[in-house]
């Protein structure tokens, strides 16, 4: 052993060495305990929300669609070409506004020949008063001739006959001219069934053709929709009917900032006769306006047949954390929180969301589990 070994020993085996190895040791537990209360300082400290049980609505839950009440498949009433296209899926427009023009060729081919045919049916008209007009002259003459037994009697009937037949002759043209004008306008009308316009105000939902297609008459080219008003449909069983009819209220479920909502329809329609192939009864629910603007027609959403209120352990939606397959909640203990495997049930809108195992009524749950897995995290006094 060396000389410096053998100071060193000696030094530590003194009772001055043994007294400043202690201080040395209670210097590090002091240093460690202040360490401590600052991280315990610096803890996240995360707001709780206690497990309670709680009333909420009991019934039959059922998944429907969000459907728009105005919703409309545009096809064509004259056979040709699509020559224009002006729309596309998602573009707005307006009641009227021209959205597809097909070839109009020969459409316009016979508005030129009935409008032709109206003008020759006027000059027929001009024409036969004329002659009506020279008849009414021709035979108040020969009245008055006749009168004076200056021409035979023959002459005036044949200058009747001539009146009798210029009435007729207007008459007849007249005629003729109403079915022309009728021939314009069932020609004008064809020529408008070439072009498509819009119903109502609302969007392009989708196109079904593209310009240079063939249209026909019923073939679709366009679907348009109304945003509002929407209704939510829901197909119930025939076998769950009674259920749903003796429902103390209906409720649709809808998304919300906080998560989802719960409400209540305008109106309610259910649809007297099943569907023979699905065994189902539809129900139309009409949603109010400052409802229908949070959502779009083709989403999904739940529909609630309340029957009653029963009692249920429920937590706050935000406090439940999804990975993957595992829902879990944290629960606060004297240690900070510890993570826990729930099985939930319905949720139940701003009452929370059942929990069927897992937690007990009065366990204190983390309102923001991300913070609540964080090192060190409390709960919030």
């Amino acid at each position: 052993m060396s000389a410096s070994t053998v100071s060193t020993s000696a030094w530590m085996a003194s009772p001055t060495g043994q007294a400043r190895r202690r201080w040395a040791f209670w210097l590090a537990a002091g240093l460690a305990s202040l360490a401590l209360s600052g991280a315990w300082a610096q803890a996240p400290q995360v707001p709780v929300a206690e497990v309670t049980l709680r009333l909420v609505g009991e019934g039959l839950t059922l998944d429907g669609t969000l459907q728009a009440v105005k919703q409309s498949t545009l096809s064509a009433q004259a056979s040709g070409r699509i020559l224009e296209l002006h729309v596309k899926a998602g573009d707005r427009v307006r009641a009227g506004q021209v959205l597809a023009v097909i070839d109009d060729r020969l459409t316009q081919a016979g508005v030129a020949q009935a409008r032709a045919g109206v003008a020759q049916a006027e000059a027929a008209i001009a024409q036969a008063e004329v002659e009506l007009r020279d008849a009414q002259a021709h035979l108040q003459r020969t009245r008055e001739l006749r009168a004076q037994n200056f021409v035979a009697q023959a002459a005036l009937d044949m200058a009747e006959a001539r009146h009798r037949a210029a009435e007729a002759g207007v008459a007849q043209a007249k005629a003729a001219a109403t079915q022309a004008r009728a021939g314009e306008s069932q020609s004008a009308l064809a020529q408008g069934f070439t072009r498509l316009t819009a119903p109502y105000d609302g969007y392009v939902l989708a196109t079904h053709a593209e310009a240079g297609d063939l249209a026909a008459p019923g073939v679709p080219v366009l679907t348009v929709y109304a945003p509002q008003p929407l209704r939510a449909v829901v197909h119930v069983p025939a076998s769950r009917a009674h259920l749903a009819q003796q429902a103390r209220r209906v409720e649709v479920e809808l998304p919300d900032p906080q998560g989802t909502q719960w409400v209540a329809p305008v109106r309610q329609t259910r649809l007297p006769a099943a569907d023979p192939v699905s065994q189902t009864v539809e129900w139309r629910l009409d949603l109010a306006p400052e409802h229908a603007e949070r959502v779009v027609p083709g989403q999904q959403t739940r529909v609630r047949f309340v029957a009653g209120d029963q009692q249920r352990l429920v937590v706050p939606a935000s406090a439940v954390l999804r990975r993957g397959e595992l829902t879990a909640v944290y629960v606060a203990g004297p240690n900070g929180f510890v993570l826990r495997a729930v099985r939930l049930g319905a949720h139940h809108g701003d009452a929370g969301v059942e929990v069927l195992t897992g937690v007990k009524a009065g366990d204190r749950v983390a309102l923001d589990p991300v913070r609540a897995g964080l090192a060190g995290a409390q709960a919030a006094r």
